[in-house]
């Protein structure tokens, strides 16, 4: 399978091809050729397999340049070896009649990233190999607080790799800053920068396309890629995981093949609700997508009337990765619902580009209000939905999922749809532990960072996930900030250029 651009769809690239570059040099992103089909028979053979062995089956549809044994390689390094730990890779946890939890927080910084993070860089080293490549790749991240850090981890000291990684001065939570500028490896870079998080994205962005940028990398012997969603290496890992969702409510009895269940996803970027969306164009039978926005409510008044507008006051909220006004991944779904109409999408983003928005034709906003429902609340429903969850069931949900929650039972209030289904926990609560403690009516005066970890975990009675436990002593490396207009020397001067 080829994968082409959203802006050129003439263009044509192996799966390692794209996964190396990243952004294609026209500034759109790769989409596959066509959508590889998932049978109702051959999700009911997923059901009793492991999370590795459903990820090496869905992946092999789309990476179908990569041999059986580099996909075994890079699914088994990514997944294995207790690195989300002894249960489940991604968990399903049962809240309610009708709802089911998907722990997508695990792995080794706390964030649902990680479940697509800890497999790119192993995706991107099989492609350097394949393509004949023998430049360095220098990883640029721009984060609004956790896929900066899963990029980090990921790609720390692996060989024929750089990674520089970009986030807002005063956008990320306390924990998730500590995890960026502590890390460690040999080949990372770490700096603030002053703006919000679509700052540092279009940053990244502009540098991506810059034809005198990228020409004085090469030739000191570098080549540009993301770890953003942008990439496709990045976006292909998270289908499997709706997939496997849907095979876990199979083996606990919760539907039988073929009935329909609703996916609710707290959305930023739109990357995670894409890949569901994607999960459903290859035969998951997947009803609405609930996409589920804090009160940077951009993409809810998108679904709703059809305007894309970042013409907006920007808020910094207590769900901090999803404080985001251009959501880059939504062009990949646009493209798709247009039939695959390169030039109009191209004209789109010009005028998202030009104008800060953009309207759609009423066919297209027909089919947008068909596939999604757009929700959103603000920092007050969201400390009341962490409330109000741990008193009925017990459990206790980050920032981000209450957000989800919260907007899922608006839906069922507001259209009665009793459809089963799955709610994406994108973060574990001690990654925001005092926004979640005072939710929980508990003091946080006084107390610093790691004391919050000790009473978030007296509370909940979940266990302190120990690589943030493990903070506490590790050396703050990375304190430097730059304007977005100074990343490229910032870049420049991180690579001895």
């Amino acid at each position: 399978m080829n994968y082409i651009s959203t802006r050129n769809k003439s263009l044509s690239v192996s799966s390692a091809e794209a996964i190396k570059k990243g952004l294609s040099d026209d500034g759109g992103l790769f989409v596959p050729s066509s959508m590889p089909s998932l049978s109702g028979s051959e999700i009911e053979s997923l059901v009793n397999l492991g999370y590795i062995e459903r990820a090496k089956y869905v992946l092999k549809k789309f990476l179908t340049d990569f041999t059986d044994e580099e996909l075994k390689k890079c699914v088994s390094s990514a997944y294995g070896n207790n690195k989300f730990g002894e249960g489940d890779v991604v968990p399903l946890h049962k809240l309610s009649d009708n709802a089911s939890v998907l722990e997508l927080w695990h792995g080794p910084t706390c964030a649902f990233k990680d479940v697509a993070l800890q497999i790119l860089p192993h995706f991107l080293t099989a492609a350097m190999r394949k393509t004949g490549e023998s430049k360095e790749i220098v990883i640029l991240v721009a984060t609004s607080g956790d896929t900066g850090k899963a990029a980090l981890e990921g790609f720390k000291d692996v060989e024929g790799t750089r990674i520089a990684v970009f986030y807002p001065n005063d956008g990320v939570s306390d924990i998730q800053k500590l995890q960026m500028v502590t890390q460690s490896g040999k080949n990372v870079f770490v700096s603030s920068i002053n703006g919000n998080f679509d700052d540092a994205q279009t940053g990244v962005k502009t540098i991506f396309t810059d034809d005198n940028a990228k020409k004085e990398l090469f030739e000191n012997n570098f080549i540009l890629s993301s770890a953003n969603s942008i990439n496709w290496g990045r976006l292909v890992p998270q289908i499997v995981y709706y997939v496997s969702a849907y095979c876990d409510l199979l083996k606990n009895g919760e539907i039988s093949m073929g009935d329909k269940i609703n996916v609710c996803v707290p959305t930023g970027n739109f990357g995670n609700i894409l890949a569901a969306y994607y999960a459903k164009k290859m035969g998951v039978p997947i009803a609405k997508l609930i996409c589920a926005s804090n009160r940077n409510d951009v993409l809810t008044d998108f679904i709703r009337t059809g305007e894309y507008n970042k013409n907006r006051k920007f808020y910094t909220t207590i769900s901090p990765s999803m404080d985001i006004l251009i959501s880059s991944n939504l062009e990949r779904l646009l493209f798709d619902i247009s039939g695959g109409d390169d030039e109009l999408i191209k004209n789109l983003m010009n005028k998202l580009s030009a104008d800060g928005k953009y309207t759609l034709n009423d066919v297209m906003k027909a089919r947008v209000s068909e596939l999604f429902y757009g929700g959103c609340c603000d920092d007050n429903e969201t400390k009341a939905q962490i409330a109000d969850t741990f008193k009925k069931y017990g459990y206790t949900i980050d920032t981000h999922t209450a957000v989800a929650v919260n907007v899922y039972e608006k839906y069922v209030s507001e259209t009665g749809d009793k459809t089963k289904t799955v709610i994406a926990s994108t973060a574990s609560p001690f990654k925001f532990g005092d926004s979640v403690l005072t939710a929980l009516g508990e003091s946080i005066d006084g107390k610093d960072d790691f004391e919050l970890l000790d009473a978030l975990c007296g509370k909940s009675k979940m266990p302190i996930p120990k690589s943030l436990e493990e903070l506490k002593n590790k050396e703050q490396r990375f304190n430097g900030t730059c304007e977005k207009s100074d990343m490229l020397d910032e870049i420049k001067k991180f690579l001895n250029i």
